[in-house]
Order: C-alpha cells, then sequence, then structure tokens
C-alpha cells in the first residue's frame, strides 16, 4: 500500500512539473524582453536543477524496473520448475494408480484361488467325514468288527494296517489341502500389503501434488502483481520522460534567449572599431580540401584553446590524451556539420554534455561536444555546412566551446590533418 501511495505521489509530482513547464513557456516569454542574461542563466540554472531531480527520479525508476524484471526472471524460471514436477508427480500417481489397479486384480484372482482352495478342503473334510460315518453306521469300518472277523492274528494286523492306510491317505490330502489353502492365504496377504504401500505413497504424492499446485497459485498471484508494478513503473517512466523533453526543450529555448540577450549586451558593451577598418568579430574560416576531400570549418571561433594529443586535463588535473580540438566561442555560436552524413547520435552525456555524432559514410566520423542544446536527431540525414546546434559548456567543461573528433573506421584522428585551424 505504502508503495502504491509512492508511486501515485511521484506520478502527481511528474505531472505537475509538466504542467508547470506548459505555463512557463507564456511567463519566460512575456519577460524575455526585459530579462538580462544573468537574469535568463538564472531561469536555466532552475529548470537544470529540475532536470536533474527529474533525471535521479528516472535513474530510481529504471532500477525498479531492471529488480522488477530480475524478480519477474526468477519466478518465471521457479514457476516452470513448479509446473515440471506436476506434470511429474501426476505421470507417478497415474502409474501408481495403474500398479494398484493390476495389485487389485491379482488380489481378487488369489481371493477366486483361496475361495476354490476352502471349498475343496470342506467338501473332502466333509466327504471324509461322511463316508466314516457311513462306514461306521454300515459296521464295516468297526474296530471290533474288524477284531471279531479276522480269521488270525496276522489278519488282524493286516485289517488294522489296511484302516490306518486309508486314515492316513484322507490325513494327507487334507494336509495337502490345508497347505494349498494357506500359501493362497499368505500371497493374498503379501498383495494386499504392497498395495496398502502403494496407496500411502499415492496419498503421499497427491499430497505434494497439492502443494504444488498451491504454490503456482501464489506464483501465479505474485506475478501478476509483479507485472502490474511494473507496467506502473513504466508508466511513471514515461511521464519522467516527457518531463524530461519538456524541460531540455525549454532549457534549449531559455539559452537561446539567453545567447540574444549575451549578444545584445556584448554589442552594448563593445569598445568601437578601430579607425583602420579593423574588426572584433569573429568569422568563420573557410573550407579545406584535404586528399579531395572538402571539410567545412565547425564553428566560427576566436582561438583554438587545446589542441590533439596529450594535455593536463583542465578539470581532472591528470595527464589525459585530448582526441579532438577545442575551438573557443562565446555561448550559442552555431555550430556546422563539417561534411553531409547521417546523424547516428544526438545526446546528453555527463562528460560531453548535449554532443552529436555523424556517419559520412567513407570510413570517417565527426563528434561535436559541450553544445548548449543541439537541433538534429539520430536518424536524420544533414548536410555539410548544415547547423546541427550551438555551442556551449554541458558536461565537464570549464567554458564555452566545441569539443570537434574525427574517426576514420574507428580511430581518432587528428582534426588539423584535415582542417586548417588558425
Amino acid at each position: 500500500m505504502k508503495k502504491r501511495k509512492s508511486l501515485l505521489s511521484l506520478a502527481a509530482v511528474l505531472l505537475a512539473a509538466v504542467l508547470l513547464l506548459s505555463g512557463a513557456d507564456h511567463m519566460f516569454a512575456t519577460q524575455a524582453s526585459a530579462a538580462s542574461s544573468s537574469a535568463i542563466q538564472d531561469q536555466i540554472d532552475e529548470l537544470e536543477e529540475e532536470r536533474k531531480g527529474v533525471q535521479a527520479e528516472m535513474a530510481k525508476l529504471n532500477e525498479k524496473i531492471t529488480n522488477t524484471n530480475s524478480e519477474i526472471d526468477k519466478l518465471v524460471s521457479e514457476k516452470n520448475v513448479i509446473d515440471q514436477e506436476i506434470g511429474l508427480l501426476t505421470e507417478e500417481i497415474k502409474l501408481i494408480n495403474d500398479q494398484i489397479q493390476a495389485y487389485g486384480r491379482l488380489i481378487a484372482d488369489k481371493q477366486e484361488e483361496l475361495d476354490a482352495a476352502q471349498k475343496k478342503l470342506e467338501d473332502l473334510t466333509q466327504r471324509n467325514k461322511d463316508r466314516i460315518r457311513t462306514m461306521e453306521e454300515e459296521g464295516s469300518l468297526s474296530y471290533w468288527s474288524v477284531l471279531f472277523r479276522a480269521n488270525d492274528f496276522s489278519d488282524l494286523l493286516d485289517r488294522l494296517n489296511m484302516i490306518e492306510e486309508i486314515a492316513n491317505a484322507d490325513r494327507r490330502r487334507l494336509d495337502s489341502m490345508r497347505e494349498a489353502r494357506e500359501e493362497v492365504r499368505v500371497a493374498q496377504e503379501e498383495l494386499n500389503t504392497q498395495k496398502d504401500a502403494l496407496e500411502e505413497t499415492r496419498m503421499d504424492l497427491e499430497e505434494n501434488q497439492t502443494l504444488l499446485a498451491q504454490k503456482r497459485v501464489e506464483a501465479d498471484q505474485k506475478l501478476a502483481e509483479l507485472n502490474t508494478r511494473n507496467n506502473e513503473y513504466k508508466e511513471l517512466m514515461e511521464a519522467a520522460e516527457e518531463a524530461d523533453n519538456a524541460l531540455m526543450q525549454e532549457i534549449a529555448l531559455k539559452q537561446r534567449e539567453y545567447n540574444d540577450a549575451k549578444r545584445a549586451e556584448d554589442a552594448a558593451t563593445a569598445p568601437p572599431k578601430p579607425s583602420g577598418g579593423g574588426s572584433t568579430t569573429t568569422v568563420r574560416p573557410p573550407a579545406t580540401v584535404t586528399d579531395g576531400i572538402t571539410w567545412v570549418m565547425p564553428c566560427a571561433y576566436t582561438r583554438l584553446s587545446s589542441p590533439y594529443g596529450w594535455r593536463m586535463h583542465p578539470v581532472y588535473k591528470v595527464p589525459k590524451f585530448h582526441d579532438g580540438v577545442d575551438l573557443s566561442n562565446v555561448s550559442g555560436t552555431p555550430i556546422y556539420a563539417v561534411r553531409s552524413g547521417t546523424v547516428t547520435i544526438a545526446t546528453y552525456s555527463s562528460t560531453a554534455g548535449y554532443y552529436v555524432a555523424i556517419n559520412h559514410g567513407d570510413g570517417f566520423a565527426s563528434t561535436y561536444m559541450h553544445m548548449t542544446h543541439f537541433i538534429v536527431k539520430a536518424g536524420q540525414k544533414v548536410a555539410a555546412g548544415q547547423t546541427i546546434g550551438y555551442m556551449g559548456s554541458t558536461g565537464v567543461s570549464t567554458g564555452p566551446h566545441l569539443h570537434f573528433g574525427m574517426s576514420y573506421e574507428g580511430y581518432s584522428q587528428n582534426p588539423a590533418d584535415y582542417l586548417n585551424f588558425r
């Protein structure tokens, strides 16, 4: 709930910033005619601070989106594992059910065998009892009749042996039937034991399956929550980007106002021109033809303040290779494409400030850094000498200048080898 309130608060702040900017255009426009360059610079500074706040929120949102995407990826992987485990358990339960059914059939078969053996034993026992009872009733099996009918002692023994053999045979048949019945009963008990074990295993598996299904439901719910949260972050990011773009456009407009005001102030305080017709204004040096290629000077400049090569960095105060030349002039001086080509980069960097890169299509590329703002976009075709932005001091810079760099097939080149700098 707290996160939701925080997100709504951030959305309100960004929306307010956009609305504020929409009204700021008119406010600044009405003040432009009377505002001094220093006042306009204060307005630019305020806008820059506001933009830093928006960009800080964008960085936080980007981190949240990245973290949420990581959580989503992890949860999706876990859910895939759960789905696979549920599938395996389902197959295992099906297999155990088939085994239980097979054991059920075997137990039923053993029960039939047991019933048949029991019936045979009962029939044999009954027949044996009936035969003995009949023989006793008819007197043919009476021990006294055997005794008195014997012709002699030897005949008596023979008769007694015969009776004993008949009785033994009956007992053997009965014992055999009892053993057979017992074997069937033991086998049936073993089958029942194995079936019960399978039933317990199935119950355990079904319990695990239920737990996994619950985990899958919970994972689906959490995944839905993460996707909802991520969509909110993305909506806020879009609002922040709109606010950032609006601020950047407003800063660019204010920078132009600043440049106009600065030039007007400089003109008002400039000393008179020398009587000999000399001039203190700067002009753009002419184009240079090198190896059959015409290179347009990237800007009018008062001096080449830092050449190509190793130098002591003016800000970091350490030896650092300078892969371009610095051309100094007042802020707002137009910057031109040195040759025709395609804009590959038009963006902002914390070190290069607002900068543009152009691919000239034959292995050569050029870079223009520290602009107040640019007026081209990535993918745009530009002509040689076309204005692409204005000189400034954005990024890591000690004053208004253009850092102009060149490369051939990805390797840095000294611009002085292609252009005649004064």
